[in-house]
């Protein structure tokens, strides 16, 4: 079995600290006993050095440090061929690359800290691949040799002649406002290429930011700024790191259509995202990257958009015959307090009043509804409607939990979904969720509130209401329609005027619960 599994050992610069310790990992390690240099480290070194080909694999190391600042993964021995990129000596390695297609949106999907970013790097020419030879890095016409016969041999040449222009969304739109100055308006005039300036601050709904400085925008309006900023400008090459995070339903599927608009016959897309109905309803194809965080990264071969979703969901690679995550995930709505129905006798109601409430031009109308305990209600609505400030008028022990996905994976997500569902259920506590990823408030509700009016003028929070029906009331203002995926239940958003979107819609069932 040794001979068919390569090593990778880790070894984090923040945790290693060799000053502060005996170097225990040196002086257990079997392999440095017998004379051999498997592990270099003494009290003066910035950080442990450890030779992967020397390694045994036996792991002593990893329960000796202190700190915990070594892992130490074995790997199939066919993978090792397959290096991309590595930092330098035990750190980071990236497995293969994501192949864009020409007039296609390419998603990525994966957990964070897995190579997404850095593949990113490599496809806008950005960061050169050294094919894991950190030491003595290749040179490009070896690194064109080495993808010979791939569809990257052609990009990475289009890239060195200088014949692909690539521009980056990044990730952490809250760094923006340290980098660019101005105002919103003066910088889009600066960027526009594409003279498409005006539709698009009408698209994304900048018009009523436009003279506001870059640092003066909220979250959700840095986001929709930083979109506009690529999408103006003229490149063959649009990447776009997150770009749903911080914005309301309805503004993601605006995003995603702007998205969709820059693709031309040999303009290149690549999405990453988090959110898979978003990912789902704005990609082509999909590549998922598996391994594990901050060790190393492999990225699949492409997938149609429901195959390669479903197969990171189920964590189950069939092409390769891999399995990276112990269980899978799926979408079962029904677990549901009601299950256990000797429980229900106990639930406590609750009541509230209609209440409004004024705060400058904004004004809130609340209708009269109830709660129970061991319960959690979603609060659907656009961004400005008054979601938080109804939560502060109910002077009650309950939990506002405001957008629990924001910055987490989608596994995380998930996970987080069933953590919050278990403890409101066993606490017999009441929580109200604002939750813009669709999959995750549908994971979450008991019950929802639709808020409905104008964002940021006049708005009315309606009564709790049952699942289907608050959300057949919410989808119809958006105008989309959902579909249940067979395979593991999740939510799926029908592409506009299919068949099945107008089925839905002539029926009035836009949210389908196929349970």
């Amino acid at each position: 079995m040794a001979d068919k599994l390569t090593r990778i050992a880790i070894v984090s610069s923040d945790r290693c600290k060799p000053k502060k310790c005996r170097q225990e990992c040196k002086k257990s390690c079997p392999v440095v006993k017998t004379g051999k240099l498997c592990i270099e480290v003494t009290a003066a070194s910035k950080i442990a050095f450890i030779s992967e080909e020397l390694c045994i694999g036996c792991g002593i190391c990893v329960k000796k440090c202190p700190f915990e600042a070594i892992q130490i993964i074995n790997l199939p021995k066919d993978l090792d061929k397959d290096t991309t990129h590595r930092y330098g000596p035990n750190t980071f390695k990236l497995h293969r690359l994501p192949v864009p297609r020409p007039g296609q949106v390419l998603g990525l999907v994966g957990t964070n800290g897995i190579g997404k970013s850095t593949a990113l790097k490599v496809l806008a020419g950005k960061l050169k691949p050294n094919l894991g030879r950190f030491s003595s890095p290749p040179d490009w016409q070896e690194i064109l040799t080495y993808f010979r016969g791939s569809e990257l041999q052609n990009y990475f040449t289009r890239i060195l002649e200088d014949d692909l222009k690539a521009i980056i969304k990044p990730q952490y739109v809250d760094h923006i406002p340290r980098a660019v100055q101005g105002n919103v308006g003066q910088v889009l005039e600066q960027k526009n290429e594409r003279e498409m300036k005006e539709v698009l601050c009408e698209d994304l709904q900048l018009n009523q930011v436009i003279d506001r400085n870059v640092g003066d925008l909220s979250g959700g309006e840095l986001q929709r700024f930083a979109i506009a900023v690529v999408a103006v400008q003229n490149a063959d090459i649009y990447m776009f790191d997150e770009p749903s995070s911080y914005l309301d339903v309805k503004q993601r599927l605006k995003a995603a259509q702007v998205i969709r608009s820059l693709l031309r016959p040999t303009s290149y897309v690549i999405v990453v995202e988090h959110d898979l109905s978003v990912l789902d309803y704005l990609s082509d194809f999909i590549c998922c990257l598996y391994g594990k965080p901050g060790v190393y990264g492999v990225v699949t071969l492409p997938f149609s958009v429901r195959e390669g979703i479903n197969i990171f969901l189920a964590g189950f690679v069939p092409t390769e015959n891999l399995r990276f995550r112990e269980e899978s995930l799926t979408f079962k709505v029904a677990e549901t307090p009601q299950e256990s129905a000797e429980e229900v006798e106990t639930y406590a109601r609750y009541k509230y009043p209609s209440m409004s409430k004024t705060q400058g031009n904004f004004r809130l109308q609340v209708v009269e509804g109830e709660f129970t305990d061991s319960q959690i209600i979603v609060m659907l609505g656009e961004n400005g409607t008054g979601k938080t400030t109804f939560i502060r008028m109910l002077p009650a022990d309950i939990y506002l939990i405001d957008e629990p996905s924001a910055y987490l994976d989608s596994e995380q997500r998930i996970v987080a979904s069933k953590v919050i569902k278990r403890f409101i259920l066993h606490a017999k506590k009441t929580a109200f969720v604002v939750e813009h990823d669709f999959i995750m408030a549908t994971y979450l509700a008991d019950r929802v509130i639709v808020y409905e009016g104008r964002p940021s003028v006049d708005c009315t929070a309606n009564a709790p209401q049952s699942l289907l029906t608050g959300m057949n009331l919410f989808l119809s203002h958006l105008d989309i329609t959902f579909r249940r995926d067979p395979t593991n239940y999740r939510p799926r958003i029908n592409k506009l005027e299919s068949t099945k979107d107008r089925e839905q819609k002539s029926a009035g069932s836009y949210y389908y619960l196929d349970d």
